[in-house]
């Protein structure tokens, strides 16, 4: 069947529109000028752009701007465009021009078409764009896009893994296994010890994630085309981040200085650079997760993860650790977003920055890519997996590295030589040590006891 179109036209012409589309003509050609990657942009960020356009449409009637039916019009267009229900209609790829104007646009004429009828005409500039750039428009969605999704995703699923790791720790504080630094054998730890570090970790990148939250939340809405708010109300920043609070409740409030949203991306560098961290941990978990699970015979093999999958599709019998490895390549693509938003963060051109669209794309992506990735590594992998105890007790009995208990009283040159005796000959440390000090079996077991060496420090 045959295309249909319509006649659109801008300002620059007339073009055909495909005769079902929402859009107008600089959507169009933005269709057409822009067929770099396929990639629209998410629907976070058109989340978002709904939410602002629905805000500045409450606001300009608020300031007597915009009259009450037009209002009305607009915000119930724009409260549909929030809720997903045209995402086909916006088709325009991220690689576009870098202000996002064309996106910008693309949702003036959509909620322009939808809300005007027979009785009641919407301009895509004149009314929807109303007191608006797109130069602060775009910004201002890259920033209430990325508040959301801290707020409903990311922020939760990180919560919820730190718990669940907590959890699983206070199930495991008995059980006393090796520690390792160079991946060799060091002192011993509880598996306790060893979760909670992950949990802390995390905690403190929660933190860090919301120390960035107030600058986040700072909208740059009303500094218009180059920051002064030529044609914008004076108080028309501070409204709009009124309507937003009030449709999220999220605080969202009015930059200080909106030449700053515009002429730069600091924020959003500074918040990627925070995810990067995040993602840095993340790795650092699913890593150690591996290196327990490896095995089970030839490995580590202290712990067993959740059997999801088969491994190999020739070896029978094969169970792999995708939970982590799964998570390791998240961590990998945020570092790697974190990259193109800091060299896009330094593309703010006098008083406006144009990489806003890769900005967006890239700092969602690492903000839905962590909360799923942190909720599947707390559900998938670390609720359930399972201690061998056993291998752990013999690992540890085995260990010459306790030998350094010792220290204090035989001395480090005599502690080497019991450790190199015992590794040599495979025995445990304190048979040699019987062997080679004057101290009793009593003596040795006591300064020896893997569970009272976790606790550390010397101890009357």
């Amino acid at each position: 069947m045959s295309q249909e179109y319509r006649t659109e036209k801008d300002s620059l012409g007339e073009l055909q529109v495909p005769a079902e589309a929402l859009y107008g003509a600089q959507t169009q050609r933005a269709v057409d000028n822009f067929p770099v990657s396929g990639l629209p942009l998410p629907r976070a960020f058109i989340r978002a752009l709904g939410l602002v356009k629905h805000a500045c449409a409450g606001a300009n009637r608020q300031l007597a701007l915009l009259d009450s039916a037009r209002a009305d019009a607009i915000q119930q267009a724009a409260g549909r465009v929030a809720a997903g229900e045209f995402d086909a209609h916006f088709p325009i790829d991220v690689f576009q021009t870098g202000s996002g104007t064309s996106t910008n646009m693309n949702a003036n004429e959509v909620i322009a078409h939808l809300a005007s009828d027979s009785a009641l005409t919407v301009h895509p500039n004149d009314h929807v764009n109303m007191s608006q750039s797109s130069n602060d428009v775009i910004p201002t969605a890259l920033q209430v896009s990325a508040a959301l999704e801290m707020h409903e995703q990311l922020l939760p699923a990180l919560q919820h893994l730190a718990g669940t790791i907590d959890h699983k720790g206070h199930e495991l504080k008995d059980v006393v296994k090796t520690g390792r630094t160079h991946l060799m054998d060091a002192m011993p730890i509880t598996l306790q010890q060893e979760l909670n570090t992950w949990r802390d970790q995390l905690r403190d990148g929660i933190a860090r994630l919301q120390n960035s939250l107030p600058r986040l939340q700072a909208l740059p809405q009303g500094g218009t085309a180059v920051g002064t708010g030529i044609n914008a109300h004076t108080d028309f920043g501070a409204a709009v981040a009124s309507e937003l609070t009030n449709q999220t409740t999220i605080d969202f409030s009015a930059q200080a200085n909106p030449f700053v949203g515009l002429a730069s991306q600091d924020t959003a560098v500074e918040v990627s650079g925070q995810l990067k961290t995040v993602a840095v941990t993340i790795m650092k978990i699913a890593n150690d997760l591996r290196w327990m699970n490896s095995g089970p015979l030839a490995g580590l093999g202290e712990i067993e993860l959740p059997a999801l999958q088969p491994g190999s599709s020739i070896m029978p019998g094969k169970i792999n650790p995708v939970i982590p490895e799964s998570a390791a390549m998240v961590g990998a693509q945020v570092i790697g977003n974190d990259t193109t938003i800091t060299v896009a963060g330094q593309s703010g051109n006098f008083q406006l920055n144009v990489m806003l669209p890769v900005i967006a794309y890239n700092l969602l992506q690492s903000i839905q890519l962590l909360g799923n990735s942190a909720r599947l590594l707390a559900d998938r992998a670390i609720a359930g997996f399972k201690v061998n105890e056993a291998a752990i007790k013999a690992a540890l009995e085995r260990n010459p590295i306790l030998v350094t208990a010792l220290n204090p009283v035989i001395g480090y040159e005599k502690g080497a030589a019991i450790a190199k005796r015992a590794y040599a000959e495979n025995r445990p440390v304190i048979e040699v040590a019987m062997e080679m000090t004057d101290l009793s079996e009593a003596e040795l077991k006591k300064l020896l006891d893997p569970a009272a060496l976790t606790k550390g420090g010397i101890h009357d």
